[in-house]
């Protein structure tokens, strides 16, 4: 769902927190494969979480997303914003609301964590009204899930907080 269009400081980002991603998985497959009896824990991909959301007024709004680790699986997700859209055009995409990566957030039984997304940070009365959110964890865009949205929502330049242990740290603050 990540766009050829995202602006080049954003392509610059992505590809920089990318690199950390595959460094991370393989430097955690590779201490697995060490030892096999290993516990280490796993990256997240879209289909080992559940996922909620519901709506926010703080801040002047948002969409909480809340993911939660399926029964029987435990893996984690790093601090990077989560692969989202609206719909299928490149505006309806999620750019990042925060410029570092966060701590990853292990989840096992009811340990959740959370993202904030702001569907409109532009001030004016344009954009278009979408009743879905396409939503992967980064890097496993093909097994996107699509959920629906608690309420109508006009989408314009939308952002999202880095996944978090802390919901409170999941406000998408404008500006």
């Amino acid at each position: 769902m990540r766009s050829r269009f995202t602006a080049p400081s954003a392509r610059l980002a992505l590809a920089a927190v990318a690199a950390m991603a595959v460094t991370a998985t393989a430097t955690a497959t590779a201490t697995a494969t060490a030892d096999s009896r290993s516990s280490a824990v796993r990256a997240c991909v879209t289909k080992d979480l559940t996922y909620k959301v519901s709506v926010k007024t703080q801040a002047g709004g948002y969409y909480l997303v809340t993911a939660k680790a399926k029964s029987g699986v435990t893996c984690y997700l790093e601090g990077v914003f989560p692969s989202a859209s609206f719909g299928s055009s490149p505006d309806s995409e999620v750019s990042p609301a925060e410029h570092a990566v966060s701590e990853r957030v292990t989840l096992s039984g009811a340990t959740a964590a959370y993202a904030g997304i702001n569907p409109k940070t532009t001030n004016n009365d344009h954009g278009r009204e979408f009743d879905f959110l396409h939503l992967a964890v980064a890097g496993d865009e093909t097994n996107a899930v699509t959920l629906t949205l608690p309420e109508s929502a006009l989408v314009d330049r939308p952002v999202a907080t880095n996944w978090h242990a802390d919901p409170a740290d999941a406000v998408p603050f404008s500006g």
